[in-house]
């Protein structure tokens, strides 16, 4: 299969895992200061979903999605998590946690998929920062 297309599926599928949570955790929090910066991200791992969407479909490409199963499970997850402790300073270590494992991911997908296209390569690499620069504005948060 073309790297181009696996690395895109997978931004693709790690900005959706963003854009489920964030909503989830909008519908939990009661919090103005941390709704604004739930907001502000959602609107960020949108982008980066329309990008690797749009560069997917321009290759007749059909992305992929996460699976019912995955998303029911994260569901569950940040339900089951936030049922006792709604607290920005919760959320926020739920989020940095979620965020550092899709920091890892991606540095290991954007060193596994050297060689693809420069604009595939700048969007993971966008994907990335975006996910550091976040993990940073929810430390405010503990």
């Amino acid at each position: 299969m073309d790297k181009n297309i696996e690395l895109l599926n997978y931004i693709h599928q790690n900005a959706q895992m963003g854009i489920e949570t964030i909503k989830q955790l909008l519908k939990e929090t009661k919090d103005e200061n941390m709704k604004n910066v739930l907001q502000k991200h959602l609107n960020e791992y949108q982008k980066f979903y329309d990008m690797a969407d749009n560069k997917l479909k321009s290759k007749n490409i059909e992305p992929k999605e996460l699976n019912l199963l995955s998303k029911a499970f994260t569901d569950l997850m940040i339900n089951l998590k936030t049922l006792r402790d709604k607290s920005p300073s919760h959320m926020a270590e739920m989020l940095i946690q979620g965020s550092t494992m899709g920091i890892v991911d991606m540095t290991k997908k954007i060193k596994e998929y050297q060689g693809v296209e420069k604009e595939t390569l700048d969007i993971a690499n966008g994907l990335l920062q975006f996910e550091q620069k976040s993990v940073d504005e929810y430390k405010g948060f503990l």
